[in-house]
């Protein structure tokens, strides 16, 4: 592909997108989880196959899109996964999950023009969400949320995406959406959405610029 013709196509794709969609977790807040259950596990299993656990479990889905109670979910997850853990250690640990900002991730969020909407679409629970907008101060960073523990779709369900065109009013190709796991990218790129996994603000901000959403890089804060 020419320089010539991969500048138009990326004109064309940022002309296409009305919202950017970001994921929450290991986009723009760090999270402890997935070192601390593959601690729990002795390494059993890589992190690509504890996401596939994890966002296939019943529980979990049962859990994250509000039809589970926090003490079913614990004691349920503790037995499924074989986790040399209390309920009550499991909470505790997993409570303290989401770690706080990335460093840059609401400079990342403010780059993207007022043209767009920007969104997130998050798999999350009532302990954690709370903390995350008030705390965390993404509550009004944003201009709507899509939480799963709120709106019963969770990714990397095909609904999940589907809603957000919906309630958007835009087509799913209207989205750009940003998201640290593989499987949610492929779900969210097969119904239509132009879709890219990172890992950071920094990774962000390239398919920010790539995409032709941001026009030029900024350099992050010191």
């Amino acid at each position: 592909m020419t320089i010539y013709n991969l500048l138009h196509m990326t004109a064309r794709i940022a002309r296409e997108i009305q919202v950017v969609l970001f994921d929450v977790g290991g986009v723009l807040v760090e999270l402890s989880g997935v070192p601390t259950m593959l601690a729990w596990m002795n390494n059993s299993v890589t992190m690509e196959e504890l996401w596939r656990l994890w966002l296939s479990s019943p529980v979990v889905r049962q859990y994250e899109t509000g039809r589970a109670t926090t003490a079913e979910f614990a004691s349920q997850i503790v037995r499924e996964m074989r986790l040399p853990v209390s309920e009550q250690e499991f909470l505790t640990a997993f409570t303290a999950w989401p770690r706080g900002l990335l460093p840059g991730a609401l400079d990342v969020v403010r780059s993207v023009p007022a043209s767009f909407k920007c969104a997130t679409l998050c798999n999350t629970c009532g302990l954690h969400w709370p903390r995350v907008m008030k705390e965390l101060d993404l509550e009004h960073a944003f201009d709507h949320h899509f939480a799963s523990h709120l709106t019963g779709k969770i990714k990397p369900d095909k609904e999940a995406f589907l809603h957000v065109a919906e309630t958007l009013h835009c087509k799913p190709s209207a989205i750009f959406f940003l998201d640290d796991n593989a499987l949610n990218v492929e779900a969210a790129r097969k119904v239509g959405m132009h879709a890219a996994q990172v890992k950071g603000p920094a990774e962000a901000r390239g398919a920010l610029l790539a995409a032709g959403i941001i026009a030029t890089a900024q350099n992050p804060p010191a």
